[in-house]
């Protein structure tokens, strides 16, 4: 995970992840997510697709 200069931040899964047929998100475009994860479980963390887009600031 990287944080641009923006205050945005990208994720970039590891390519075998990312071109495995069940990986959720396709294509080049930009999607927004929610990014979760059990304090204490360091194994575990949670991508979905956010279906709103934020309010720009």
């Amino acid at each position: 995970m990287f944080t641009r200069k923006d205050g945005k931040y990208l994720i970039y899964p590891p390519k075998d992840l990312a071109e495995d047929s069940i990986f959720p998100f396709k294509g080049a475009d930009s999607v927004f997510v929610k990014v979760s994860f059990k304090h204490g479980d360091p194994k575990r963390l949670l991508i979905k697709q956010w279906k709103e887009a934020p309010a720009e600031q």
